[in-house]
């Protein structure tokens, strides 16, 4: 998908992702994205417009927006998207909300202080005066499920409210490779080793701007001990009574799911 700057007419017609500081504009009625001609009353001070997709043959336009908040129970996180029907929403949210942070934290060269424009065919920032390039940045997130026979490890970080726990996550450092990270991030977690390490899936995150990379893993070694500041709690849970998890449309209630699924089939 190619992403443009672009000066819209009245009678342009399209679906508008309209972010405003992280938060998404939708109806309130169903949460939807509006659908129609632009409408310069509906954003008078756009600070940048540019075409992010396409869906059912209609284009889909980011509006990047200045404006106060009216109305704050019309705006949203793009994790408001994640349970609906048609999960292009979600995904299309999801850019719109990465790439309206991105404009908005590289309107300055950072090499030589210049303004920088969007250029027109390929999504990256570019200053006319010293040809500093930037393209969008995407963090790389690990989620590792790990299995010890009939049972999960799940964890609860400070974020998390009591009762909800998830599978354990954390970014790439550099100069890793996505399996050295998983392992390290498990250590240092909860302080166990893992073996059998085994590609699951991935899935983009808009929070801000992560692609979470998933992986499945057997016990090898180790008892639990939580890191500091960083994991509430962490356990053994058996498949057969599970607490509350993230729901099935993200990866990691996915690749949960996958192993309870796996582990019911062997018995």
């Amino acid at each position: 998908m190619k992403s443009h700057s672009l000066q819209l007419k009245h009678h342009d017609q399209g679906y508008w992702f309209v972010v405003n500081r992280g938060k998404l504009k939708l109806t309130t009625e169903s949460l939807s994205i509006p659908f129609g001609a632009w409408n310069q009353q509906q954003i008078t001070e756009p600070e940048m417009i540019c075409h992010i997709g396409q869906w059912q043959e209609q284009p889909c336009y980011l509006v990047v927006s200045n404006d106060q908040q009216q109305e704050p129970e019309q705006w949203h996180s793009a994790r408001a998207l994640l349970e609906q029907a048609e999960q292009v929403w979600f995904e299309l949210a999801s850019r719109a909300v990465q790439l309206a942070l991105f404009l908005q934290t590289h309107r300055y060269c950072g090499q030589c202080g210049s303004k920088m424009q969007l250029v027109s065919w390929e999504l990256a920032m570019l200053c006319h005066k010293c040809g500093h390039r930037c393209y969008p940045r995407i963090s790389p997130c690990v989620l590792v499920a790990i299995c010890k026979e009939q049972q999960i490890l799940l964890a609860r970080s400070k974020r998390h409210k009591p009762g909800f726990f998830s599978i354990l996550a954390g970014f790439v450092e550099s100069g890793e490779t996505l399996e050295q990270a998983a392992v390290r991030e498990v250590y240092e977690e909860v302080g166990i080793r893992i073996q059998n390490l085994r590609y699951a899936g991935s899935q983009p995150w808009p929070f801000p701007h992560s692609l979470m990379t998933g992986f499945l893993a057997d016990y090898h070694s180790g008892d639990i001990v939580c890191q500091e500041d960083e994991i509430e709690e962490a356990g053994w849970f058996d498949f057969a009574a599970l607490p509350d998890i993230p729901p099935v449309q993200t990866l990691s209630g996915r690749m949960i799911r996958q192993l309870q699924a796996e582990t019911s089939a062997d018995e």
